[in-house]
């Protein structure tokens, strides 16, 4: 594989054989299931996506499989390899309706799905769901998401958001690069486990006022966050640092 794509290509596969990793290393996975995309470099109508069935922390670049935004396997290692259906229909929509998200995550953790089984949704309780104050969206649960006509819907509910509450069901979250779509899902996960809790003790919860929260929201869209992102991400990397020579092969 890395002696038929294009060097530009070829980081990508790294980058997001990473993430598959570090999703895993952060407890974010759900078996087989579940599913992160990058968009080809050069290609806008092509993402990268795990080939369905190899564990998050066996993932490697040369087993990510390109597909365009039909669904069609444009480019794998394996001959018959095959993707998530569902993974498919919830990544090309938003890689083709937002060029701004180059990489694109989906998780069905323990705590995102009790967040999004709860009417309330995410609550300003913590400063990491503050994050998302006036920028999260909602989706409605419609199934497992095999209907292409699912697409636009997904779309209209994210809107221009980066992150978003799939109902009864998990999370999702996007960004310009690999580094910045970590961040958020990082964030909307922490965001959810401390609900969690909180919740569980049985306490009256505090609020912090609208002024507030409308602030900090503000302060976390500072220009300096995707230089964070950075150097989070990069921090991140050193945890599997003795792993790249594998992910990176």
């Amino acid at each position: 594989m890395r002696e038929r794509v294009g060097g530009a290509e070829w980081e990508a596969r790294c980058q997001l054989a990473a993430l598959y990793r570090l999703i895993a290393y952060y407890r974010m996975t759900d078996l087989i299931d579940t599913h992160l995309t990058l968009r080809v470099p050069g290609e806008p109508d092509h993402f990268l996506i795990n080939r369905y069935g190899v564990p998050f922390e066996r993932m490697r670049a040369s087993t990510l499989v390109k597909i365009d935004h039909e669904g069609r396997v444009v480019d794998a290692l394996e001959p018959g390899a095959k993707v998530n259906v569902a993974g498919f229909v919830i990544h090309s929509a938003i890689h083709a309706a937002r060029p701004d998200l180059d990489c694109v995550i989906h998780t069905h953790t323990a705590a995102g799905m009790a967040i999004a089984a709860q009417v309330e949704g995410l609550l300003p309780i913590t400063q990491h769901a503050l994050k998302f104050y006036g920028h999260l969206a909602y989706h409605q649960y419609e199934g497992i998401a095999l209907d292409i006509a699912e697409r636009a819907r997904l779309v209209r509910d994210l809107g221009s958001h980066n992150a978003m509450i799939l109902r009864n069901h998990g999370l999702l979250a996007g960004g310009a690069d690999v580094a910045c779509a970590f961040m958020e899902i990082y964030f909307l996960e922490r965001a959810c486990q401390a609900q969690v809790q909180a919740l569980a003790g049985g306490r009256p919860l505090n609020l912090p006022s609208e002024e507030v929260c409308r602030h900090t929201a503000e302060q976390f869209q500072d220009e300096g966050e995707q230089e964070i992102a950075q150097l989070a991400w990069q921090a991140a990397l050193e945890l599997i640092n003795d792993q790249r020579e594998d992910y990176c092969s």
